[in-house]
């Protein structure tokens, strides 16, 4: 269980919580932590507590989880080997464990476009494959060349091409599986002086160090740029995914609300994305819900977060989730789906 290394460390159950893990900041006590901060010792460690028998949790920055209160019957192993480096003049391979907004800013510091529009997104490196992060127009897919994973059906060590993932919108095939372990990715970006096109900006390209501050300050305003300070950024991020849905459920909506430029997205499957937000807001479910006393609310500044008041427990992450999910299934029919992964409860 990374024994072997020198630089991992085994840490007692009384030295942390998952409260301490995660950016939603409520959880119970792992059996214990084990920290790696190399790829080698993170499949050690996942090998040697898989041939053990003993339930685990990879935990990278924590910002995706869901995790029940109480003692929990798992091992924590802490994905910390961080690393940023250039392989050529345009890929960029980074640890598992390397915070990703620094990945995103070496690649812009190196005139490498593609990722500016990722900036600001809490986590680590190896989870943005897993759910294909993406925000403003912008996926990891599109730029994810291939992963290293240490497969624990196989006990492999590989490098896989980003195609073998399955990505889609929120989705790869690595997600809610305990099958790999990502180890590094590879992105292949391009030289740029201007980013992609913003679409929060409506297609505005901006020169790359501008694109960036300016998407750090849209999430900021939104409450979502870690701020210890501020409990709107005590959250899981964005905890529904937009609900894709038929056409004719589209039209339906839009017709019952009554309101000009409902956003809505067409897909390639000839349905279309709506926003969870604006559907959230307009099943009555305002920011700051549901008042000033209760421990967990949705965020003050965006209503598609839950956020931890300072004293809020798993319990109250997971009702809040419920009341919001279950309001507005009520008014549009439409059931929104949990980004995080949860642990030990469930929606």
């Amino acid at each position: 269980m990374c024994g072997h290394g020198s630089q991992t460390t085994v840490v007692g159950v009384s030295d942390s919580s998952f409260a301490s893990l995660t950016t939603l900041r409520v959880g119970g006590e792992p059996r214990a932590i084990i920290r790696c901060t190399s790829a080698e010792q993170l499949a050690e460690t996942v090998a040697a507590l898989d041939a053990a028998g003993e339930e685990l949790l990879v935990v990278g920055g924590g910002s995706n989880l869901v995790v029940a209160d109480g003692p929990l019957d798992l091992t924590a192993v802490i994905v910390a080997n961080g690393g940023i480096s250039l392989v050529d003049a345009t890929t960029v391979r980074a640890g598992a464990g390397a915070v990703w907004d620094d990945v995103v800013a070496f690649a812009v510091s190196h005139g490498l476009g593609g990722i500016e529009a990722l900036s600001g997104i809490p986590g680590s490196a190896g989870a943005t494959p897993v759910q294909n992060v993406g925000a403003y127009g912008a996926e990891i897919s599109d730029v994810l060349t291939r992963v290293r994973l240490w497969n624990r059906r196989t006990g492999v060590d590989e490098w896989v091409p980003a195609e073998s993932l399955d990505l889609a919108y929120r989705y790869s095939n690595l997600k809610f599986t305990a099958r790999a372990v990502v180890l590094e990715i590879e992105l292949r970006l391009r030289p740029a002086e201007l980013s992609a096109p913003l679409r929060h900006l409506g297609g505005e390209r901006l020169p790359l160090v501008q694109a960036r501050a300016n998407i750090v300050e849209t999430r900021r305003s939104k409450g979502m740029v870690l701020d210890t300070a501020d409990h709107d950024t005590w959250s899981a991020g964005s905890f529904f995914t937009n609900p894709i849905v038929a056409t004719e459920c589209a039209d339906t909506i839009a017709a019952e609300v009554g309101e000009a430029g409902m956003p809505r997205f067409a897909q390639p499957d000839g349905r279309e994305k709506l926003s969870a937000a604006w559907l959230i807001e307009r099943a009555g479910f305002p920011r700051g819900y549901p008042g000033a006393c209760a421990p967990a609310r949705l965020s003050t500044k965006h209503t598609l977060a839950l956020t931890n008041r300072g004293s809020a427990t798993s319990d109250d992450i997971v009702a809040l989730a419920r009341d919001v999910r279950a309001g507005v299934e009520k008014r549009f029919g439409v059931i929104l789906e949990p980004e995080p992964v949860w642990v030990g409860v469930g929606i």
